[in-house]
């Protein structure tokens, strides 16, 4: 097993994850739950290291807010993509960019962070713990670790509402390779282990598309909004059952003043 590297997806990436509703909804839930957790950091431009930060979409948002953001990724094409959508917003004054993995990036670091965004990057690593271990000592005490991750019951349950039990009986292993499927699903009670093993405090999670995704078509004539799925979806991502369906957990975590 190995981390994966999307030089050779970076486009379909792009296009895939933020050029769809999906990637709406995504983005709407990730900004209300950052949103939440920024007044708890100190005031002022923030240090913000964004590990396996893809193409920046939330970096950039972050950056036009004056903070200071480190970006790395393992694929170049990736870093590509960041750094032009950058310029295009306007913040590349405040963004660095690294080719490097999430492990070492505290080896290029001048000081711990004040946030660490890792958003869908677990459920593509061979080590999780290895990785949250090493994000822990990227942070200034009293820093928060903001992280999103592919929920592996959410998987289940698709596949289980399409019938595809196959699938389920071969352990839900991939045939492509070169897919957006992740390779790891985790489950987020593993998660919230290895979150405490590693020195963590949990403060607050929520599903990100608890029910978008088993959406059914609407009948003829009926338009759901993204704006109305949206707001169903502020309503509902908080609390269970709904927030173990969503098709990525968000947990915010600090490390300990």
């Amino acid at each position: 097993m190995q981390d994966r590297n999307f030089d050779d997806l970076a486009d379909k990436f792009s296009q895939n994850i933020y050029g769809t509703r999906k990637g709406q909804v995504r983005q709407a839930i990730l900004w209300d739950e950052l949103d939440a957790l920024l007044p708890t950091l100190p005031e002022g431009a923030l240090s913000v290291l964004d590990a396996g930060g893809g193409v920046g979409q939330i970096s950039c948002g972050l950056a036009a807010r004056g903070h200071q953001v480190l970006l790395c990724d393992l694929s170049a094409e990736m870093l590509k993509l960041a750094e032009a959508h950058a310029h295009t917003e306007g913040v590349s004054h405040n963004m660095q960019f690294k080719q490097i993995s999430a492990q070492q990036v505290g080896e290029h670091l001048d000081r711990p962070v004040d946030l660490v965004l890792f958003h869908a990057v677990l459920e593509w690593v061979a080590e999780p713990e290895a990785v949250l271990r090493a994000l822990w000592h990227t942070l200034k005490p009293g820093g928060v670790l903001s992280l999103m991750f592919y929920n592996a019951h959410a998987l289940t349950f698709r596949t289980l509402q399409l019938g595809n039990f196959g699938y389920l009986r071969a352990n839900m292993t991939k045939r492509k390779k070169r897919t957006l499927s992740p390779d790891f699903p985790r489950d987020p009670q593993d998660v919230n282990r290895w979150l405490s093993d590693a020195g963590f405090e949990i403060e607050q999670r929520a599903g990100i598309r608890v029910f978008c995704d088993y959406m059914k078509p609407p009948p003829p004539g009926v338009v759901k909004s993204v704006e109305e799925i949206i707001e169903m979806e502020r309503r509902y991502c908080r609390q269970e059952p709904f927030l173990s369906l969503g098709r990525y957990i968000h947990v915010t975590a600090r490390k300990p003043r």
